[in-house]
């Protein structure tokens, strides 16, 4: 199996490329003089995010507030910078798993290729696909949420009617009996 094991990244963040929209969603590690970019859904980012923030305030409540892992990134840690490039798709990802490693004292995530033949992929993964495994300490993890939570809410705005994302041009609204708003 393929493996891009990145312990600890440089950087590991998520980005898009195109107009809102129109937007290709990617993950991006970088360490080592290695460059990996995998391509996923807007709702596979959104989630992971989520997960993320929630895996990190549970650590945070269990230890009692003793877990290195930060209510907040520290100021001045944010990541604001643009995917880097050649963005070079490696793999599109179908599923992820999400761990905290109490040992080392970090945030596991792995990325799975999706596997279109394999309806059962989710449940047995094979190890002849493609993975991406990075292992980020308690900061880092909580600024990769939150930049991608930004990520993700900043695309197109929502019809104030449907709550359907508005196009440049606006959309056909159910709620208006299919007149465009």
């Amino acid at each position: 199996m393929p493996v891009h094991d990145y312990d600890p990244p440089e950087r590991f963040v998520a980005g898009t490329v195109g107009e809102p929209g129109a937007r290709t969603f990617f993950l991006q590690a970088r360490g080592g003089g290695r460059l990996t970019s995998v391509a996923l859904e807007k709702a596979q980012v959104a989630a992971l995010a989520e997960r993320v923030s929630e895996l990190l305030d549970e650590i945070v409540r269990r230890s009692g507030g003793q877990a290195p892992v930060p209510a907040l990134p520290p100021t001045g840690t944010e990541d604001t910078a643009p995917l880097d490039v050649p963005i070079e798709e490696e793999f599109r990802v179908g599923t992820m798993s999400l761990a905290w490693d109490s040992e080392r004292e970090v945030v596991v995530i792995e990325c799975f290729e999706v596997d279109d033949e394999d309806v059962e992929a989710a449940l047995d993964p094979d190890p002849a696909r493609n993975l991406l495994r990075v292992s980020l300490d308690g900061a880092t993890a909580r600024a990769f949420s939150q930049r991608a939570s930004a990520l993700v809410a900043a695309g197109r705005p929502p019809c104030p009617f449907c709550a359907g994302p508005l196009d440049p041009g606006g959309h056909v609204c159910p709620r208006a009996n299919g007149y465009r708003r």
